[in-house]
């Protein structure tokens, strides 16, 4: 199954970054990267914005110039975050395309992983079971 609308990607992908967040030892790694992050999501479209120095997802509009671009189907963002899509491979094979800094991205790799298992959790005390890989 797959997410029905764009405020299903901002609420359960935009919500991990917000997890993170509320983490202080996560936040302050993530704040140390300094990133601004654009997930630009098809399927359903969507673009997501995580200012990583800020500690804050950014509203749908907001004109924060991002210094790294993710570009990928919703479904692979989903699957992503519950641990299933090896980032790097992903970006070999073309599922994840990133324009920016790479280096940078790929650090954030190993502080995602600390979130898979509140994602998988969120998305099974909200009953979408559908959305689990």
């Amino acid at each position: 199954m797959a997410f029905s609308n764009s405020s299903e990607v901002r609420r359960y992908i935009g919500g991990i970054f917000e997890s993170a967040f509320a983490d202080d030892e996560l936040r302050a790694k993530l704040s140390e990267t300094g990133i601004v992050l654009r997930s630009t999501f098809t399927d359903p479209d969507v673009d997501l914005v995580v200012d990583m120095g800020a500690g804050a997802v950014l509203p749908e509009g907001a004109s924060a110039v991002p210094n790294a671009v993710m570009t990928m189907a919703a479904e692979v963002g989903n699957a992503y975050w519950q641990g299933k899509v090896n980032l790097p491979m992903a970006m070999a094979k073309g599922k994840i395309k990133v324009d920016g800094n790479v280096a940078t991205l790929l650090k954030l790799a190993p502080l995602s992983k600390q979130l898979f298992p509140v994602y998988i959790e969120t998305l099974k005390a909200d009953g979408r079971t559908d959305l689990l890989a």
